[in-house]
Formats: C-alpha cells, sequence, structure tokens
C-alpha cells in the first residue's frame, strides 16, 4: 500500500444530522444501512428463478404465477422494505374491491407480450431518500377500477414495431381522477426502528373503499438451504406481530388499529400451479384468496406462519384522505413519538439536500436533482446469485455432476454474489448492469462517497470478476462485453475526494489491481492479433450497427469497431493518470504508467494508420470514424454510419500538466526512445501544435482527436441537422433519415435509418433503440471529453455551435450547452411543460402528476419524450450530477487547474463526503 503521508487535511465542515449517520455507518460501524429498499420490483421472469430447459425466463416464472409461487433468489414487492440480507421483508399490498388479484406487486409486459419490448405498465415515483434511508417516500397511483391486465396484453401485442406503445393511461382507467394516490413514507428513530407511514388520498369524485395489507414476511431459505431453520411470524397481541429469524433476531412490527392480522406461509401453491398436493395448508397466494374469494380457511386461525399481514378497510371520502401507522423494530415503541420523528427525519432529508445542492439552482432544478437522486437511492436492492448451486441444479455445471445440461453463464460457476448493489431499474432491470453501474457511481458520489466506491470495488472482487480478468456484464449473460469506464469512474471518485481533502489512495490501488486483470484480459480477447483494434461485440449500443455485432457477421470475416477502439483508449488514459498518481506514493508505477501511455498511442495510430487504403477507422476524405469491415478475401470497407461509434472518440482525451512527466526520468528516458523509434507514429496521432509546442500554459494533450479531427468530428456532433438535437447529442445522425445506409448480402437487406423514437428492429429483443435517441451515458462522456481539453486549447479555441449558426464557442461553452440541453429534458419549458413526458397531458398538466418526475432509459430524438425503461435512474441520474457540475465549474478555474472537477467549493456546499480519510 502506497505511503499515505502526503494527503490534504480533510475539509472542515460542519456536520449536518445525515452526515453524521453515514460518518457513524464508516467509522463506528453503526448499521444506519442495515435496512433500506433493498427488495425488487421484479423477481419474476428473471435468470435467477429461470429453471427452464430452454432459457426462457420470461415464459418459466410469470406475473400470473407469482402471487403463489415461492421465490428461490429474491423477493419483490411495492414500495419494499427489507434488511441487507433480505432476510425479512417489508411492503404493502392493495385491493380496491374490483381487481381480479391483489396488487402485491407491479405488472408489465414481458418481451412476447409488447410490440418494443418488457415494459412496466405502472405509475409510480421514488419521491425522496437520504443516503442512510433515515427518511424515503415513495408514489403509488391506484385506479379504483378494475386494473386491464388483459386489454394491456393484447392490445400491445397487437401492434407493430412501428406504433406506439399502449400505455395504462391510453385505457382510460384514470378518466374522472377516479384513483389513489398512496404514499409510502419510511423514517428511522434508530438503526433497528422504522416508523410507516401510509397516506391514500381520493383523488376521485366520490367516496371509495381500499383494501390495505401491510405484509411482513421471511423470504424462503429453509426451502433450498439444506438444514436452514424455518423461522416463525406469530401474534403476540391485537395489533403486533413478532418475528423470529435465527441469524437475524427478534423484531415486532406494531400495526396501529389493524381490524385483522393474518397469517399463512411464504410457501408455492402447488396446488394451484402444478395441480399437485401443498405441503401446508396454507401458502403464499393465502391473502389473496381470503380477501377477494372470501376464503376464511385460506389463513391461518393460529396466528402463525413466515409471512403476515395486516388488514386495513379503509373508507377514503372523496378528495379527502387516510393514514395507516406502522413501527418496525427490534424492540416495541409505540406511536407516541411516532409523529415527531417524522418532522424530525423530514426536517434532516430537507436540511442534507440544502448543504449538498448549489445555490444557484432554482426550485425546478432543485425538485429535479433531489428526485434523480432519490431515484438512485431507491433503486438500491439485495442480489443473491451463487452461479456454482445455480449451474448443479440445472445440471450444467461444468465440473460438478453429470453436466447433463446446458443454459447461459456455465463459464460463471465462481461467482457468488450477496450484497447491495445500484440496479439500473428494479422492475424492467433487476440485476446489476456493469457498465450502467460505474455511471451510478458518478451520482451517488453526490450522496455517498462509501457507497459509490463500495460499487466499485465489488465488481473488481474475487467472487464477482472472472479469474481472467472479464468485469461480469448482467445476468442475461454474464460473458457480454461491456465498455470498460470502470478505471474513469474511479479516477472520478478520487479526484473528487481529494479535492475534498481525501485522497483514499486505499481505495485506488484496490482498484487499479482488478482494473489491470480486466485491461489485460482485454488486450488478450479483444484484440487477438495484437493490432490494438478492439472488436468488442455490440458494447453496450446494442442495435447501433448494421449487423448484430455479436454474432457472426452475414459477411463473414471480422470487424474493427471505432466505439471498442476508443473505449480501450479511453481506458489506457485513465490507468495513465492513476498510475501517475501512485508513482507519487510507489515508484514501481512508473514503469506501468508508461506502459499504458505507449500502448494508448499505439492504439490512436491504429484508428488511422493509413487513411487512403481503406483499412483505417479515420475517413479523411468525411472527417469522421467508422467501423470497418473486413471481408474473408482480404477486402475492407468503412460501414459509413454516421453514429454515436464515430463520436465516442471525443471522449479519449486528457491533458496532462506540462511538469507531469517531467517528475518522473524513466518516463522521460522511454519516451524520447519511443520518438526516436518511432517518428511517424507520434506525428500521426497529434501534430506538431497539439503536441510538440503544448497548448494553454504548456500542457500536454493526449487523444484520438488532434485539431483538426477534432473539428471536424465537432462539426457533425453540433449539427443540428446530424446529432445535436434540442435535448442532447443523438446516438444516429439525423442525416440518415432521408439517407439510410443499407447493405445486401445474400439476397438480404440490411439497412439502418434514424428512428428518434423506438425500435423497428427485432435485434436484441427490440427494446432498445440505439438509431436516434438521446442516451444520458455517452452523451456525459463527451462533456467530460470536451471539459479534458478546454485546459489544453483554451478560451480562444471555438467551434461553431450549432453548425452553421455563425455562433462560435469555445469547448467549455460547448460542453455546457450539451448540459444544458440535457438538463432541459426535465425541467419546465416557458410554457410550464416537461420535454419527458410529451404529449400526455396528464403529466403535463395536471397539479398531481407534473412535479413527480421518471428518468426513463433513453429519450426522443426530436423532442425529448422519456422513451425505454421509465425508472432507469440509474445512469440517467447523471442529470443530477450535470445540474450540479455547471452549477459550480467556473472556467477560470479549470483552466488553472484541469483536475479540479469541481470549483468554488464552500463549506455550505459539501455533504455525503466523509469527515476522516479511510484507514
Amino acid at each position: 500500500m502506497p505511503n499515505q503521508e502526503k494527503q490534504t487535511t480533510p475539509f472542515q465542515y460542519e456536520e449536518v444530522a445525515e452526515q453524521k449517520r453515514l460518518n457513524e455507518a464508516r467509522e463506528a460501524g453503526v448499521p444506519w444501512k442495515k435496512w433500506g429498499p433493498y427488495l425488487s420490483e421484479r423477481q419474476w421472469g428473471t435468470v435467477r428463478e429461470d429453471y427452464s430447459k430452454d432459457g426462457n425466463a420470461w415464459d418459466y416464472f410469470s406475473h400470473d404465477q407469482s402471487r403463489s409461487r415461492a421465490y428461490r433468489w429474491g423477493e419483490d414487492g411495492m414500495a419494499g422494505y427489507s434488511d441487507d440480507k433480505q432476510l425479512l421483508c417489508f411492503c404493502m399490498s392493495l385491493w380496491n374491491g374490483k381487481d381480479p388479484i391483489l396488487k402485491e406487486r407491479m405488472f408489465g409486459l414481458t418481451n412476447s407480450e409488447s410490440n418494443h419490448g418488457e415494459d412496466v405498465k405502472e405509475y409510480y415515483f421514488y419521491v425522496d431518500s437520504t443516503p442512510t434511508h433515515s427518511y424515503m417516500k415513495y408514489l403509488y397511483k391506484y385506479p379504483q377500477s378494475a386494473y386491464p391486465y388483459n386489454d394491456l396484453i393484447e392490445t400491445n401485442r397487437g401492434r407493430s414495431r412501428e406504433e406506439f406503445e399502449y400505455e395504462l393511461l391510453d385505457t382510460g382507467i384514470f378518466d374522472e381522477d377516479r384513483y389513489f394516490d398512496v404514499f409510502v413514507e419510511y423514517a428511522k428513530g434508530s438503526p433497528e426502528d422504522t416508523l410507516v407511514r401510509i397516506t391514500i388520498h381520493n383523488r376521485g369524485p366520490e367516496d371509495a373503499q381500499l383494501y390495505l395489507l401491510p405484509t411482513l414476511w421471511f423470504r424462503n431459505t429453509w426451502t433450498w438451504e439444506q438444514d436452514a431453520a424455518k423461522p416463525v411470524i406469530r401474534q403476540i397481541e391485537n395489533t403486533k406481530i413478532h418475528a423470529s429469524h435465527q441469524d437475524l433476531g427478534e423484531y415486532v412490527l406494531e400495526c396501529e388499529n389493524a381490524s385483522d392480522l393474518l397469517f399463512t406461509e411464504n410457501e408455492s401453491n402447488n396446488e394451484r400451479l402444478w395441480g399437485q398436493p401443498n405441503a401446508s395448508p396454507y401458502v403464499k397466494d393465502a391473502f389473496h384468496r381470503y380477501v377477494i374469494s372470501g376464503d376464511n380457511g385460506a389463513v391461518n386461525s393460529s396466528k402463525t406462519g413466515t409471512k403476515a399481514a395486516a388488514l386495513y378497510r379503509l373508507d377514503v371520502p372523496a378528495g379527502g384522505s387516510q393514514v395507516v401507522r406502522l413501527r418496525l423494530g427490534a424492540m416495541p415503541a409505540g406511536f407516541d413519538t411516532f409523529d415527531q420523528v417524522f418532522e424530525s427525519r423530514l426536517a434532516d432529508a430537507n436540511e442534507f439536500y440544502d448543504r449538498i445542492t448549489p445555490p444557484s439552482l432554482n426550485e425546478d432544478q432543485r425538485r429535479v436533482e433531489r428526485q434523480a437522486l432519490a431515484g438512485m437511492l431507491w433503486s438500491k436492492q439485495y442480489y443473491y446469485f451463487d452461479l456454482d448451486r445455480w449451474l448443479t441444479e440445472h445440471d450444467a455445471h461444468p465440473f460438478v455432476g453429470n453436466m447433463t445440461g446446458t443454459c447461459r453463464n456455465s463459464e460463471w460457476f465462481h461467482m457468488l454474489n450477496s450484497d447491495i448493489l445500484s440496479m439500473p431499474d428494479k422492475w424492467e432491470y433487476p440485476w446489476y448492469a456493469a457498465w450502467d453501474l460505474a455511471f451510478h457511481t458518478i451520482s451517488l458520489s453526490l450522496v455517498d462517497f462509501d457507497f459509490a466506491k463500495e460499487q466499485l470495488l465489488l465488481l473488481l472482487r474475487n467472487l464477482y470478476a472472472h479469474p481472467n480478468g472479464q468485469i461480469p456484464a448482467y445476468e442475461w449473460n454474464f460473458g457480454d462485453v461491456n465498455p470498460p469506464v470502470h478505471a474513469w469512474a474511479t479516477l472520478f471518485l478520487y479526484r473528487i475526494e481529494s479535492e475534498l481533502g481525501r485522497a483514499d489512495l486505499r481505495f485506488l490501488e484496490r482498484s487499479f489491481q482488478g482494473l489491470m486483470l480486466n485491461f489485460n484480459w482485454w488486450s488478450n480477447r479483444k484484440d487477438p492479433q495484437g493490432r490494438n483494434v478492439f472488436a468488442g461485440g455490440f458494447l453496450g449500443l446494442d442495435n447501433i450497427g448494421i449487423f448484430d455485432r455479436s454474432a457472426p457477421l452475414p459477411t463473414g470475416g471480422n470487424l474493427d469497431q471505432a466505439d471498442g477502439t476508443a473505449w480501450m483508449a479511453f481506458f489506457c488514459q485513465c490507468m495513465l493518470e492513476i498510475a501517475l498518481i501512485l508513482t507519487e506514493y510507489d515508484p514501481m508505477y512508473e514503469d506501468m504508467a508508461y506502459r499504458f501511455l505507449e500502448h494508448f498511442v499505439w492504439i490512436a495510430f491504429a484508428m488511422d494508420r493509413i487513411g487512403n487504403n481503406q483499412d483505417s477507422m479515420w475517413d479523411s476524405e468525411d472527417g469522421f470514424f467508422y467501423d470497418l469491415l473486413h471481408f474473408p478475401n482480404g477486402d475492407s470497407m468503412r460501414l459509413k454510419i454516421r453514429s454515436m461509434v464515430g463520436l465516442l472518440p471525443l471522449c479519449a482525451s486528457t491533458v496532462l500538466e506540462h511538469d507531469t512527466v517531467k517528475k518522473h526520468p524513466r518516463m522521460i528516458e522511454l519516451i524520447q526512445l519511443f520518438r526516436k523509434r518511432h517518428p511517424e507514429v507520434i506525428e500521426k496521432i497529434s501534430s506538431a501544435e497539439d503536441l510538440d509546442k503544448g497548448g494553454y500554459l504548456e500542457r500536454r494533450l493526449l487523444t484520438t482527436c488532434n485539431r483538426k479531427k477534432l473539428s471536424s468530428v465537432l462539426r457533425y456532433a453540433l449539427d443540428e441537422n446530424e446529432f445535436l438535437g434540442p435535448y442532447g447529442i443523438r446516438s444516429l445522425s439525423k442525416y440518415h433519415l432521408q439517407h439510410p445506409f443499407v447493405m445486401y448480402v445474400g439476397g438480404q437487406e440490411y439497412k439502418v435509418q434514424y428512428l428518434p423514437a423506438e425500435s423497428n428492429t427485432g435485434m436484441f429483443g427490440g427494446n432498445s433503440n440505439w438509431r436516434g435517441p438521446v442516451w444520458m451515458p455517452v452523451n456525459a462522456l463527451i462533456i467530460r471529453g470536451l471539459l479534458q481539453m478546454y485546459p489544453f486549447y483554451g478560451p480562444d479555441f471555438k467551434v461553431e455551435c450549432p453548425t452553421g449558426s455563425g455562433n462560435y464557442m469555445n469547448l467549455f461553452e460547448v460542453a455546457k450547452e450539451l448540459g444544458d440541453r440535457l438538463s432541459k429534458t426535465f425541467l419546465r419549458d416557458e410554457n410550464g411543460k416537461r420535454p419527458v413526458y410529451g404529449g400526455t397531458k396528464k403529466f403535463q398538466e395536471d397539479p398531481y402528476w407534473k412535479d413527480y418526475i421518471l428518468f426513463f432509459e433513453y429519450f426522443h430524438g426530436d423532442n425529448g419524450a422519456g422513451l425505454g425503461a421509465s425508472h432507469q435512474t440509474g445512469w440517467t441520474g447523471l442529470v443530477a450530477r450535470t445540474l450540479d457540475l455547471f452549477a459550480r465549474l467556473q472556467p477560470e478555474a479549470l483552466l488553472k487547474a484541469p483536475k479540479s472537477i469541481m470549483a468554488d467549493m464552500t463549506r455550505d456546499q459539501v455533504a455525503g463526503v466523509p469527515s476522516n480519510p479511510v484507514s
């Protein structure tokens, strides 16, 4: 471990109450984060629960089965809450007196049921949360009429890919405001004392009745785990439920004014599912049968089991509300201090966000930032997956048993995941995704540095990363290849903490060791010929190419990917910077730093090796980067699709201070030797003006885009008829609307056309589209690249923005313009409308809807309307960092200190950062 004596003095500030909790959790082990929103919104239809022969997870475990079938690996529930091992779980269940089923979990469509892939068909919002979950707020909008399950399935299934999706609002079920707003709030009196307040508002014109069942249950471990003791839930008083678990301990749920307490077992109803006898008459779907079918025998009259619910029959007047109070803790505490504790925790939450939010943000910007961060914090989930056991249970383990079966992820048998993880979306994607997670940490660091850093380190641990160095992608295929953005995220977090006086070198070095293994995997597996060009597959960009880049090409041959190669150039730069930081504390890292510098140079050279012979990615005539297709006969051609693939080289840019290399004589010696041996390489990757003379304040620039390439690529990127949309950079140029790219192979047409909204292709399930919409993560990296280059080129280097407008901006101003366009997606415009909600009148005008924000997966390339997963606050949560960044960052300060991510940081603006260095 490097010597930490050179750390700067920690930034001094007065701690707010929530910050004290964060510090207590880290420094004294106080379990403030033990309880939180760790349930999935959907466990059915996931790979972990799939024990089918054909790997069809969606059909094997359906929504219809979920109320009756015990899960194997996790639990789900609305506004769910649990301990950090998801042993004891809590959520609410609802019935409006008309639905065919008890509403215990969110409903949505599978890939086969929807015209645009899987999609949740409910309206719920993550309204608020502190990082320790000392206060949380959630909103669910529950119709008063029977939920239109079949209508949603059949109508969507009957629509083509060219048509819009059929949404819940389209069914008319919210007409005349006949629905309930169900607010669920949690407040912690202590780490082991959680208060729950459920407030039901009747927004309709008539009085309405609602059945509310706050439900407490144990995740079923006793059925699957050998010798596992079965826990017990039982009634101890008229309104108190006692839960006992050999590992978790004893807890009591106090249910104020409950009319009855119901008990059953969290075990499958074999009779309903498969026509087989039940081991017990009391099964998972008992409350559904009791409430809806009036089956009194479904629940255990002995008031014991592993699942319990308090029953409330609420008459809610038109325009009025009802409140239900509960308290879950290790000891009964009653309700005398209930309201006082809630008021205090809400005040703490307000104090915390007032501290971390830049004062210059207006009310609407603050609302968007806070809800974005709330979504990030609500999207935590306990993720349990033991691949060794799962593969054995499938008869597909490569080294254990007979291996009579085959299934996905068989080469990942080493994996044992049992942690709280940040999810992209707890309904659409209730499993971690590697490159998404790196972006999550950028936003999460605004509120909780510890959790952000832990997330990055998890992916590099032995129980996650493959022994060969590959980082797991996601559970549908851990072996898929995601962009290597984790070194950048590591460096980002380290630099922010360093600016606050907390240079966490232990985190940096621990990350570096895992990242080295991952870098070697990339070099060995994705550049097998050693040409410094990379073919990583779809690389998270799904259907951006004319072919499925993860499958064998219909032409035969192979593909050199401009994005894959740019990602690796970026990876090299970040590893170089990390190694240079570590060299300050341990000279052994100097040789590693040079290794990454040299590798970057070769990669940048390979992207434009021989531009006139059609065998490099840079097209000097067009002034743009393209994928390069190699045919089996040795011929090659550039796939001239103007897409995000050609913009990503902008991200591979970093600036070194003029004295950085001079501090390292061994590196100087090696650089001089390289210059002497390969002058043509240095000349090709950068002009003399860029490198030899240096830029602003004699800095050095490492980039795949020298000044000429930069100007050319930005000319496309900033053209509103090409990439620049009103709400960010599109993933495909609008040029291809009238000029689609078409190839014919074997008599089949392959076509790429600008599609600003949903995909019209079935590639990757048809549920994502990189052929036009705006995607937040790649926009964020382009902004990062521009901010990196600004301190080199200085304020006098300007480009036309938008192209053809006659308006010239320097690179900082361009970055800010892009950031403003992204943020405007969620903010009210001059007409009071939020572009993210498109033409949906309810969201735009209704006072009970318009200020609750959904953070979608991607956005319409022309009007900014939200598309894809509606709760993907994961990487779309970057809007919080974008708002924060440009409210703080000053161009003058950036010129003076390029590595300063924030400027003008004051004590009133600092929170979420630990007060003491990590030992």
